[in-house]
């Protein structure tokens, strides 16, 4: 595959970047729910106007891509496994908004700082799922047996979500504060919206720093889940690498979107649980059941669908 692609991805990225940061989140405030959702409605907007330049490029086999590609011959195809993959890892990443606003809590992060801590947060874990998708791809072109760890790898998370507790965050417990702790001192107040401060001539921490290290290490192990599902879809890097980007960019104005209405979704994670079961048993028996890749998305559709309704449902029964 050409470099020249991928450069031309990574530029796109970065100015996305660059624009959310830099230019109309410059003046740091609170982000309220409304202005969330016209973000996240932004950031599906871009998702599938980039969805359809993947059409040309497989369509017309710009660079040779369909040519080398392990799954994806077609335009059509390549449309139907971007947007699958995307709506897997959006959805999976349902479950790690609840996570990033308990530790937020825990913090006492400041909403009008909230949105800083996710953009460098995200940024990094574009780069650590990007280490992910390359070696997991290396792995699956080299061992065709890998696709069954996988499958087995997303069932015990499955189970492991559904008896999961919802213990609150314990830092005396947590390996990267302890970490920090022994690199630099950890200031105890907030200043501002800086990472770093001096404190007696050295450089310390502030609160800030260190719920934005939790956040990226805790997404390390969220990535462990959601990557491997995404591959259950296809193998082609550039598909798996590009849907999971544009689905982790949008995260951001997602958490805002949801952290107003968090309770009302709290039952969502069930629907999460089915998901990454379905996803395993694919992926367990790919060699002997095909299910046509149109059928998976309706299923995955579905599954979310029934959890969106049953969530908003069972919330408003308890509240009554």
């Amino acid at each position: 595959m050409s470099i020249i692609l991928w450069v031309g991805f990574f530029l796109l990225v970065f100015f996305l970047l660059g624009l959310d940061l830099g230019v109309l989140n410059k003046n740091e405030h609170e982000i309220s729910a409304k202005e969330a959702l016209g973000w996240t409605a932004l950031w599906i907007g871009i998702a599938l106007l980039f969805n359809i330049l993947v059409y040309f490029i497989y369509e017309q086999n710009w660079f040779d891509i369909a040519a080398n590609s392990p799954d994806i011959k077609t335009g059509k195809d390549a449309v139907i496994k971007f947007f699958t993959g995307y709506i897997i890892e959006k959805s999976l990443s349902i479950d790690n908004i609840f996570v990033i606003a308990m530790l937020f809590a825990y913090f006492k992060v400041p909403l009008k700082y909230q949105h800083r801590v996710l953009f460098w947060g995200i940024l990094g874990a574009l780069i650590f799922r990007g280490l992910l998708i390359v070696l997991g791809t290396a792995l699956v072109h080299q061992f065709a047996w890998i696709m069954y760890v996988f499958g087995a790898l997303l069932i015990f998370s499955a189970i492991k979500m559904l008896f999961g507790s919802d213990s609150e965050f314990d830092a005396d417990t947590n390996w990267s504060i302890k970490l920090i702790r022994k690199l630099y001192p950890v200031s105890s107040e907030m200043e501002g919206h800086n990472f770093f401060i001096w404190i007696d001539g050295r450089k310390a921490v502030t609160p800030l720093f260190v719920a934005l290290i939790v956040i990226e290490t805790t997404d390390i192990f969220f990535a462990i889940d959601s990557i491997p599902a995404i591959f259950a879809v296809t193998t082609d890097s550039f598909v798996v690498f590009t849907s999971n980007v544009f689905a982790i960019l949008g995260l951001r104005s997602l958490y805002f979107v949801l952290a107003a209405f968090i309770e009302k979704f709290k039952y969502l994670k069930y629907s999460l649980v089915v998901l990454l079961g379905y996803i395993g048993v694919k992926m367990l028996i790919v060699d002997f059941v095909h299910i046509p890749i149109l059928l998976s998305l309706g299923i995955i559709l579905v599954i979310l669908t029934a959890g969106v309704i049953l969530s908003l449902l069972l919330s408003k029964n308890q509240s009554k």
